[in-house]
């Protein structure tokens, strides 16, 4: 199966990262040290983002599994007949 050409998971995942890594960097430069405790609340909300996006890939690639084997399925059948 070819690749589309916009991947919206890819997207996400790449802007959710982004975000993340600007808003860290910016609760640097205006808290400072205090930062740290929602520096770690960020950076806990970045890798949930990331297993969620990798879960739904996941998922939708099982689904597509799922959906080949049965077309595939249906194919042998009508060829059988």
């Amino acid at each position: 199966m070819p690749q589309p050409a916009f991947d919206m998971l890819r997207a996400l995942a790449i802007g959710s990262q982004a975000l993340g890594l600007m808003l860290i960097i910016t609760l640097e430069t205006v808290m400072g040290d205090a930062a740290r405790p929602w520096q770690g609340c960020v950076l806990v909300i970045m890798v949930a983002s990331a297993l969620t996006i990798a879960l739904v890939r996941l998922y939708q690639n099982k689904r597509y599994q799922k959906q080949m084997a049965e077309r595939r399925r249906n194919a042998d059948e009508e060829e059988e007949r």
